[in-house]
């Protein structure tokens, strides 16, 4: 399906009623157009307040609204009819992690932390996260496709990305959980699997007004555990930093301060961590809040941005990125690149878009990264991918030619 963007074609587009202020803006445009019927696409007829906008479509979106049924609300739509929404706010805990180093005197935990496949992530995450890059992009996501809809095409990140870019495992174990973690349910994890006091679970999720525990309780608690401790507090402490990893990257959420305790569930066999795909759990959890950032009134970005952000540099290169020249291709090639903030406002990365060229795009970015690392043929998988209870489409089909 070829999409519909504010860079595009606009002739053939349906027209809603034009405002007032919109008919004076149009004069020159109206002498030289013939007179045509431009009723708006009919449907059934529901009952609603009279007061209430409906929404007739906008030059350039979508022309069948069956297919993407969300878009009344998308951000694209609503800056269509005149509105606007600011760059968004982002999470980053890049920094945090170097709050908790695993030296020579915590052997035990680095070897566990290894053996998950997630140990790259502490040196490959980004410390810095563009605000106008992100947000641009984030208003070309579509949910009912999961991908980014640009004046050439549709494209998404995949399950090759996440391997490439990050080096983590994308063939394993879904992450399922059966059903939301309620409050007594995490304060009895953090008992069980961490070896808190009934008191010490209840107060901290009682501070998080959740079944989260803060990122800092974390440290606070499990740093100063060392090889000399006791077995038990070994694995207290190993359990304690993968929840602390897993909160500061792939599961970051908006809250910026705390992780959510259900995923400590996928840390009880510490023997079983390097069975989980945690690149497909982490493609459908950033999947999910792309698709939350689309609606306009959400103001904030949620999720690990290093993925979505090196993603964009590998295949806009001579649009935002600064590489790293010192890079070598066994590491992530989230490595690749330096990390900046644009000086371009949220509108001017939004034109560059609209005035995009099959030049500007890098369409095999991951030539030379190859001989190290294969391209997947699990990447050419078409179904669902979920992260506990977030399921969404994987359609690699749509974008992969």
């Amino acid at each position: 399906m070829s999409p519909r963007t504010r860079g595009g074609d606009i002739s053939s587009a349906p027209r809603r009623r034009p405002t007032g202020s919109e008919r004076r803006r149009q004069v020159q445009l109206r002498e030289v157009e013939p007179a045509v019927d431009r009723d708006p696409i009919e449907h059934p007829q529901h009952d609603r307040d009279e007061t209430e906008e409906v929404f007739e479509g906008v030059p350039g979106g979508p022309i069948d609204r069956s297919i993407l049924r969300s878009f009344h609300n998308h951000v694209a739509a609503k800056i269509w009819l005149g509105e606007d929404r600011a760059p968004l706010k982002l999470v980053n805990h890049g920094a945090k992690l170097q709050l908790w180093e695993l030296d020579a005197e915590r052997s035990h935990i680095s070897e566990t932390v290894h053996r998950s496949g997630l140990a790259l992530l502490i040196s490959c995450s980004h410390r810095v996260a563009s605000r106008p890059m992100l947000s641009a992009f984030c208003e070309r996501w579509q949910p009912e496709t999961t991908t980014f809809h640009l004046p050439l095409g549709e494209m998404t990140i995949m399950l090759d990305d996440a391997a490439s870019i990050l080096h983590i495992p994308i063939i394993g174990s879904m992450i399922s959980f059966s059903q939301p973690l309620r409050v007594d349910n995490a304060n009895a994890l953090l008992v069980e699997l961490l070896g808190t006091t009934d008191v010490e679970a209840s107060r901290e999720t009682e501070q998080c007004r959740s079944p989260s525990v803060r990122l800092l309780w974390l440290r606070d608690n499990f740093s100063t555990i060392t090889d000399v401790s006791s077995d038990d507090d070994i694995e207290f402490a190993t359990r304690a930093f993968l929840l602390h990893l897993v909160g500061c990257t792939l599961f970051a959420d908006k809250s910026a301060t705390s992780v959510v305790v259900v995923y400590l569930e996928l840390f009880r066999d510490l023997s079983m961590v390097g069975s989980y795909a945690w690149g497909a759990a982490y493609l459908a959890y950033l999947y999910r809040q792309l698709t939350t950032a689309t609606r306009f009134e959400v103001r904030q970005l949620g999720g690990y941005l290093t993925l979505l952000q090196a993603w964009i540099y590998e295949h806009f290169p001579e649009m935002f990125s600064s590489p790293d020249l010192s890079y070598i291709e066994s590491r992530p090639r989230a490595l690749r690149w330096r990390p900046h903030v644009i000086p371009d406002s949220l509108q001017s990365v939004r034109e560059r878009l609209d005035r995009l060229q099959s030049s500007d795009i890098c369409w095999e970015p991951y030539v030379d990264h190859r001989a190290e690392h294969p391209f997947p043929d699990i990447a050419w998988f078409s179904g669902c991918i979920k992260c506990g209870l977030v399921v969404e489409p994987y359609h690699p089909e749509q974008v992969l030619r």
